[in-house]
Order: C-alpha cells, then sequence, then structure tokens
C-alpha cells in the first residue's frame, strides 16, 4: 500500500469515517491491503480480544418463495431437492448444539410459508424455554412487523436480513419486480424499533456492483447501525440465470470487511462460509481482518447438501461434533481463541 492510502487508513480507524472519495480510493485501491487488516485486527481485538464467537447454524428449510437471480433456493429451480424439518428435527439440532457448548442458535431458512407465525413463535418459544441462557438468531426473510413483533416476545433475541445492495438500481437487477427494495429497508427499520439486535450484509462482486454501491451500502449502515454485518463473496449456482458470471473477489472482500470494521467497531462481523468456499483459508483470512464470528452447522447430514444457495460450499459432510473439532483447531491455529457464548453485541457509543 502507498503512504496515502496507509494515512487514509489511520485517518479512518481515528474517526470511524472518511470522506466519500477517500472511501472510494480505499475501496479501489491495488495491491497489498496488509496494512488496513492489520488495523481492523487491532480494533477488534481492542474491543472483543482475540475471542471468536461460535453460532450453532440450522437450515431448517429450503423451500422459498422468492425468486432472486442469484440463489439456489428460488422458486424457480427445478433441480433443488426441497426438505423441510420438523420441530422436532430443529429441537433435536438444539440439543446436540447445546450439548456441545454452543450458547447461540441460528435457525435460517427460505421464505417458506409453510413456517407461518403458528409454527414459528411456538418453536422460539420451547427453544428459550429449554435453553433460556441461549441467544436465538432468525434468519427467515422479509415477514410482516406483525409477526417480527411475536416473534420477538417469543423469546427471538436477534434477526439477520441482509439488505443485499443499498443502491434500488442493482437491487432490480439482482431480485425480480415483484421483490421491494423499499420493503427489505422497511423490514430492517422495524426490526430495530422492536428491540432485535439486527444484522444487514451483502455480497462483495455480485453481478452488476460497482464501487458506488459498495458507498452507498457503508452509507445505509451507518444510517441502520446495526449490530451484525454480513459480508460475504458473491458466488454462482449453476441452477440460476446468473449462473455464468465470476465468483466475487477474496480481496475485495477481505477489504471490505476490514473497512466495516473500522467503520463500525463494535460490529459482530462473520468470517462467512462463503469465504471458505472461495478459498481454503478463507475464513481465517477473514478474521485476520477483522471478523470475529463463525456459524458451525448443526444441521443434519442427511439435508445439509441440499441447502445449495451456492455451489461448492463446503462443511456438508462432517458431523456437528467434527466440524466444531476441526473448526475450534483452525481458530487455535490462526492465533484466536474460540467462545461458544451468546456473544452479544459490545457498543463502544
Amino acid at each position: 500500500m502507498s503512504k496515502s492510502i496507509n494515512d487514509l487508513v489511520d485517518q479512518l480507524r481515528q474517526e470511524s469515517n472518511l470522506p466519500d472519495a477517500a472511501l472510494l480510493e480505499l475501496l479501489a485501491a491495488p495491491g497489498d491491503c496488509q496494512y488496513l487488516h492489520d488495523s481492523a485486527n487491532s480494533v477488534r481485538q481492542e474491543i472483543y480480544g482475540s475471542a471468536v464467537y461460535l453460532r450453532g447454524l440450522i437450515e431448517f428449510t429450503n423451500y422459498c418463495h422468492n425468486d432472486c437471480y442469484y440463489c439456489g433456493l428460488r422458486r424457480s429451480n427445478r433441480q433443488a431437492q426441497r426438505y423441510r424439518l420438523s420441530s422436532e428435527d430443529i429441537l433435536a439440532c438444539c440439543a446436540t448444539g447445546h450439548r456441545l457448548g454452543y450458547r447461540t442458535f441460528v435457525l435460517q431458512g427460505g421464505e417458506d410459508g409453510y413456517f407461518s407465525d403458528e409454527r414459528l413463535v411456538p418453536l422460539v418459544a420451547k427453544i428459550k424455554e429449554l435453553y433460556p441462557e441461549c441467544a436465538v438468531t432468525l434468519s427467515v426473510g422479509e415477514r410482516s412487523k406483525d409477526s417480527y413483533r411475536k416473534l420477538r416476545e417469543a423469546g427471538a433475541d436477534r434477526y439477520l436480513l441482509r439488505h443485499e445492495t443499498a443502491n434500488r438500481s442493482h437491487y432490480e437487477k439482482l431480485h425480480p419486480q415483484e421483490m421491494s427494495w423499499e420493503n427489505r429497508r422497511r423490514c430492517l427499520f422495524e426490526l430495530k424499533e422492536l428491540g432485535y439486535q439486527v444484522g444487514a450484509g451483502l455480497m462483495v462482486g455480485s453481478p452488476f456492483q460497482e464501487d458506488r454501491h459498495l458507498l452507498e451500502d457503508l452509507r445505509f449502515m451507518q444510517e441502520l447501525k446495526p449490530d451484525m454485518i454480513g459480508i460475504g463473496p458473491y458466488l454462482r449456482q449453476a441452477d440460476t440465470p446468473f449462473a455464468g458470471y465470476p465468483n466475487g473477489s477474496m480481496s475485495k472482500t477481505l477489504r471490505l470487511l476490514s473497512i466495516v470494521r473500522l467503520m463500525f467497531p463494535y460490529i459482530l462481523l462473520p468470517a462467512t462460509t462463503a469465504l471458505g468456499t472461495l478459498n481454503p483459508r478463507g475464513r481465517e483470512l477473514g478474521l485476520r481482518a477483522g471478523a470475529n464470528v463463525l456459524m458451525p452447522n448443526l444441521s443434519p447430514l442427511s439435508v445439509r447438501r441440499y441447502y445449495n444457495i451456492y455451489d461448492n460450499k463446503i462443511c456438508t459432510g462432517e458431523e456437528a461434533a467434527e466440524c466444531l473439532t476441526c473448526l475450534s483447531a483452525r481458530i487455535k491455529h490462526a492465533g484466536f481463541t474460540v467462545s461458544k457464548g451468546r456473544g452479544d453485541v459490545k457498543r463502544t457509543h
């Protein structure tokens, strides 16, 4: 990195913000970004130490009524082998996770109308009854404010809903007309209003994305002030309209992770499975760029390969205990410590 870029990194670390032109320069900086990554790692260390928080991920349905052009779960994908876990299956996953020491469960699925409030609310309440010390995170897409309220009252603590892109025109290129950029934003602000710890996020290198879109994403997240930000590379899926587009860039993804850590020092920031799919050491590189969360899979082995949002997804053949053992060893080897606790956000302001 040139000295001028290093100066921008120092300024961003001190002020948690830069003018638009400076952020665009940082996003487009060529070559080695090690100083940026080291700075982000240092800021994460100041607030969270070396802890990497583990969340037990349960991918409980791959049905989805949406038709997003990039996702293998899209309703038009006739090649997808669909499944739904029963409440008993989901509770069994939680029992396994709790036995292994996890204190956060992430229930993630497509937007599946089968899991109405009548099914999902009692399930959340039951998990909280059985494991009151654990956090329940939901990632089930766009719902009504009333639905979000009921789930919150049942005990849901956190909600992950990637905004995907803050640019309306870009959003419309990634989604069919029936989906609404305004509605996605509405959902995120209503979740905040209801007291959830809220996660937003985006794919780096998604089709038609430009650096100016990433700048808009950063400004939108400054407005939203999320507690979690999920950033991973775009990865193609063979049975979607975007199958011919290239995968996102590892270096660009790591750069954005570091920028986000410096702009939002308190954030809970995953090193995503997509990073590990793109590069065998991707998750470790993500941690060294400022991330502090990993989400090992608790889903039954029998269904993991069917949650095929992108191709060649890793960790589809390991039992939960095997996955934890492997991941813990990799975390320690990378110089971090494993935390399976709730790992709530640590606001610094």
